[in-house]
Formats: C-alpha cells, sequence, structure tokens
C-alpha cells in the first residue's frame, strides 16, 4: 500500500505520515511545499491512494489561496484522470469553506474540484471540513490558537485576547489521523463526508484559563484531570510545546536528620504521591487517622511497618523489602509507623488519599510501642 501525502511537511502532514510509517506494509510518498507538476505526477503514477493536506492558510500574498488550495487541487485531479487512476482521494478541506473569503472560496472550490473527481472518474473521495485542529507539532501565531496560547504560557509571553467569550471549535489531530487512517481501510466508493468525533467546544477565556493551569502545576503540584478528553489533548499539546531546557524542574525538598521527604504530585480528588528516606535504624510515623489512607510502596531497603488500633491495642508488624514489591495500607483508627530495620538508607513511596491540608491534617501523633 503507497500512500502519498500532499502537504507531508505540514502540521497534520507530519502527524499522519509518522502513524503511516508505523504500520506494516505501508509505503509513505510525500509531496511538500516547492516540488512542482511533474513531481506530483510522478508521486500519483505509484500511489494507492492520497491523502490532500497541502493548503495555504496565511500567505503573504492572497493569490496564493486559489492557486495553492483550489489550483493544486484542480492539478491533482487532472493528474489522476490523464494517468487513469481511480485511487482514493482524502481531502482536507476547512469549516471556513462555509465563509464568505477568500481562503474559506478556495477551500470550497477545491471541494468542488474533488467532488467532480468522484461523480466523472469514479474515485472514491473523502472531504473532511474541519475546525481548528490542535495537537503537536502546530506552529503557533499561525493557524492554531491553542498552538499559540500554550507557546506564550511556556515562554512566559502575554495571552492576548480581545473577547474572552468568543466560543472555538476543536478537534485534536490524533482523532484526525485516526478518521482519516480508518477512512483509507474502509474500502468505500463514491463521496462521503466524514466527520471527527469529538469536536471540542471552548471559550478563549477558558482555553487560557485552563492552559495557564497546565504551567501553574510545576508549582503547586497539583495536576489537572489530563486522563481523558479535551484535558488530555490539550495537556499533551501544551507539554508539546516545552523546550528542551523545561524538560525538567526541580521540587522542594525536606530534610532532616532522619533522612527527605519530597512530595511528586498531587490530584484534585485523588490525592497525592510523595517518596521519603530513613537512615538504618530510623523509625518514621507513630500517628493515626480517622479517615485518611495511604499505601506504602518500599523501593530500596529493609522495612518494618507497625500497628496498633486504638481502641483494643491489637499489634501488627509487616516486614517488606525492596526487592519484593509489596503496597502495605495503613487502616484508619490504627496507629502506624516505619522503621528502618536494613544496614542502607530505606527508599519509600507513599500514596495518601487526600493532598494534605496543614489546617486540618488528620493525623494525631501517638506511638506504636
Amino acid at each position: 500500500m503507497k500512500v502519498l501525502v500532499t502537504g507531508a511537511n505540514g502540521f497534520i502532514g507530519k502527524n499522519l505520515v509518522l502513524r503511516l510509517r508505523e504500520m506494516a506494509g505501508t509505503v509513505v510518498l510525500t509531496y511538500v511545499r516547492g516540488q512542482d507538476a511533474a513531481a506530483l505526477s510522478e508521486l500519483l503514477a505509484q500511489a494507492n491512494a492520497v491523502v490532500h493536506l497541502a493548503g495555504e492558510n496565511r500567505p503573504t500574498d492572497e493569490q496564493a489561496f486559489a492557486e495553492v488550495n483550489t489550483g493544486l487541487t484542480e492539478l491533482l485531479c487532472q493528474s489522476l484522470i490523464s494517468l487513469g487512476k481511480t485511487i482514493p482521494v482524502l481531502l482536507a478541506s476547512s469549516a471556513q469553506a462555509e465563509e464568505e473569503n477568500l481562503y474559506g472560496r478556495s477551500k470550497l472550490a477545491a471541494e468542488y474540484a474533488v467532488q467532480s473527481l468522484a461523480s466523472g472518474h469514479g474515485n472514491p473521495v473523502a472531504i473532511y471540513r474541519l475546525p481548528g485542529v490542535f495537537g503537536k507539532w502546530c506552529k503557533p501565531n499561525y493557524n492554531s490558537v491553542v498552538a499559540t496560547f500554550c507557546h506564550n504560557m511556556v515562554h512566559d509571553l502575554p495571552v492576548v485576547i480581545n473577547d474572552s467569550s468568543v466560543s472555538v471549535r476543536l478537534v485534536y489531530v490524533d482523532d484526525v489521523v485516526n478518521n482519516m487512517l480508518g477512512q483509507l481501510d474502509s474500502g468505500w466508493t463514491g463521496l462521503e463526508r466524514p466527520t471527527i468525533e469529538p469536536e471540542y467546544r471552548i471559550t478563549l477565556g477558558e482555553l487560557s484559563k485552563q492552559i495557564e493551569a497546565f504551567k501553574n502545576c510545576r508549582s503547586t503540584l497539583v495536576s489537572e484531570r489530563v486522563g481523558t478528553g479535551l484535558i488530555r489533548a490539550l495537556y499533551a499539546t501544551y507539554v508539546s510545546h516545552l523546550p528542551v531546557e523545561k524538560f525538567s524542574y526541580s521540587l522542594p525538598s525536606h530534610a532532616d536528620a532522619r533522612g527527605v521527604f519530597v512530595e511528586l504530585l498531587k490530584t484534585p480528588d485523588a490525592g497525592q504521591f510523595s517518596f521519603f528516606t530513613a537512615h538504618p535504624g530510623i523509625t518514621r510515623g507513630g500517628h493515626y487517622h480517622h479517615t485518611k489512607t495511604e499505601k506504602f510502596l518500599v523501593i530500596k531497603g529493609h522495612a518494618r511497618f507497625g500497628f496498633r488500633h486504638m481502641l483494643t491495642n491489637e499489634m501488627h508488624h509487616i516486614e517488606t523489602q525492596g526487592d519484593q514489591p509489596q503496597i502495605v495500607e495503613t487502616v484508619p483508627g490504627w496507629a502506624h509507623d516505619i522503621t528502618n530495620i536494613g544496614s542502607d538508607e530505606m527508599v519509600v513511596m507513599l500514596w495518601a488519599n487526600e493532598i494534605f491540608d496543614r489546617d486540618n491534617p488528620d493525623t494525631i501523633a501517638s506511638k506504636v510501642e
């Protein structure tokens, strides 16, 4: 399977080409800015399918809208007709095709060209009227407000919004690519107009606030809910704009004679993660909780956990070692501590089900024995 991607060096093109190259048995052909009509015809002669992404968004000369968005599409269609090839064609159009502006009219004319190819020559054609697409490798200050906001936040530049109540339609580049790959694999006939799901709506004010929250999580350690949906996609996009010198960041470390304690990550509603160390013979803890629960994982060293029931004084002990991963849970109403009974420094991961609240710590001192 040889797939020709025009505009392969563009934002969507880079993402699509990478995914195609991951697929066994697929050869990716690329047509990029600067290549001529002869190169396009030669590539089309080899291709089994075409994803036509090439276009102009913000040219220095507005005439380029018609020359590239419309003209290149018409050239592609005529070349296929001349070659006698009825291979599938996917066209990346724009939601702007519904608007009365030069860019929109040029994209609409491109749609007409591939529609004629489908009806007059029998090529399977899929037209994508894409709203704002965002994701990794999208250029700031070009055609994505998400990329611009992410870039400015990362580089400590101001985010300028004229009207924070304006709503934007967005789709994530991975969802676009997944849909296109599925379309290529579907074996369809005729003309189709696939839509990308999910499509998101968010105001510019909400978008700016969300991206600023991503930036602030390094200082507050409180993560946003980045596991699903729009927030997941926005966070991946934000992180993709980090320069290499910002790939890492430091955490505050609280040290005393016992060792160090470091908070790693906090969540809005699922607790926080930390780690601590203890020198040989050191005991940490010696308290109980009414509601708070914790999970301990010794990742280096040899530990003894002690428990005492606050009403019955029942005692219990557990030993764990770093080379035998085992979670030890603390239970409300039981005093607990942990002692390094090995000869080396002990390192322990800790998850608590809630963020530590100094005003209401739910941590009452009480020795285990």
